[in-house]
């Protein structure tokens, strides 16, 4: 009985989707398919640069689907705070405004992070409390900035080394300590907006088990120290060249088994580093099934474990994947296409995260 009514609740959102694609085509325009916010029984989202939202198109078709935002990096220590030890927020504020003036939920990235050491902190290296005090005021006045409208925030981003053995080296770990700069940034997390969910968030956790038992032991230490910790992210950035079908699976289970929800924070799959357009269609429909797969396991969580689905980008000419570094410029790792139109992938998701 529950399996009829999952195939035909399936079958009428597809015919949905090809009804209102083929009835804009038909007038020769954009196909405008049904909004995926509408569909899902979870909250999914995407992320915005606040240069992208300067163009109406962009802006509606990003209120059209997503019912969540993150800032892709201007609420990043790299753009807030300046070299002087002052905080920059324009661009922050508007993107916060667009989502407030739209319904859609603010979510925050990145509070720490080993791989921003910007100026204002090295001045301070090796200075005690006078380094301690500016890491708690930084915290206290982003997070705090955004309280009551931020509905979580990215606490901790990557601290797992690429060899998935180690954790990373940095500024922070060198003046407070390894796990003391995360367990800190969580209390401080917490004083700045008690109400908003803290996550320690990370990359590779489904391609790279050594990796993943690395991150749950650290979680685990965080945890026993009292760090205020209320969610996992996993990225999930997955690659067709790398991710193979079950590996999803094994880490969302993982994962879960603390028990705290959880946030897929930054999806995208890229078709390799060579793909074979000739093979296109067969390399979205692959990554249209990981991206099934990641969602069937995702919404197979407990109610209360589902914080979010979000991917890292709206069209595939908006993905980090294409990058200044141009080295994959005709990745199609995202849902929409480069004109916003829906793709395998988008079809998955409209399929599974309808609950």
């Amino acid at each position: 009985m529950t399996r009829k009514f999952a195939l035909t609740r399936r079958s009428a959102i597809a015919s949905a989707l090809a009804l209102s694609a083929c009835g804009r085509e038909a007038a020769g325009q954009t196909p405008d398919t049904t909004p995926l916010k509408s569909i899902a029984s979870t909250p999914v989202g995407a992320c915005v640069q606040h240069a992208f939202l300067q163009d109406p198109a962009f802006a509606e078709l990003f209120a059209r689907h997503y019912s969540q935002l993150t800032p892709e990096w201007e609420m990043k220590m790299e753009y807030i705070l300046q070299d002087d030890g002052s905080f920059r927020f324009d661009r922050p504020d508007a993107i916060a405004e667009f989502a407030r003036r739209n319904g859609i939920r603010l979510y925050g990235t990145t509070l720490v992070w080993y791989d921003q050491a910007m100026p204002a902190f090295l001045k301070l290296d090796g200075q005690g409390k006078r380094f301690a005090d500016a890491y708690r005021n930084y915290i206290l006045a982003v997070a705090g900035r955004y309280r009551g409208q931020a509905v979580g925030w990215d606490v901790v981003n990557e601290a797992v080394a690429d060899n998935g053995v180690e954790l990373r080296q940095s500024i922070w770990t060198r003046n407070l300590g390894v796990d003391e700069h995360m367990v800190l940034a969580f209390h401080h997390a917490k004083e700045a907006d008690p109400n908003a969910v803290l996550f320690v968030n990370e990359y590779h956790l489904e391609n790279n088990p050594t990796k993943r038992a690395t991150f749950m032991r650290m979680v685990e230490r965080l945890l026993e120290a009292g760090a205020p910790i209320g969610g996992i992210g996993t990225q999930s950035h997955l690659d067709l060249d790398f991710t193979r079908p079950g590996m999803a699976r094994a880490a969302m289970r993982d994962l879960a088994s603390f028990g705290l929800p959880i946030h897929v924070s930054e999806l995208d799959i890229s078709l390799g580093e060579k793909p074979d357009f000739s093979r296109l269609p067969d390399l979205l429909q692959r990554q249209a099934d990981l991206t099934r797969e990641l969602a069937e396991v995702y919404m197979a969580l407990p109610r209360e474990q589902r914080f979010a689905f979000t991917v890292w980008g709206l069209r595939d000419r908006d993905s980090w994947l294409r990058g200044q570094s141009g080295q994959r410029p005709t990745d199609q790792g995202l849902p929409l296409d480069d004109a916003g139109r829906p793709k395998p992938m988008f079809q998955a998701l409209a399929d599974v995260l309808s609950g």
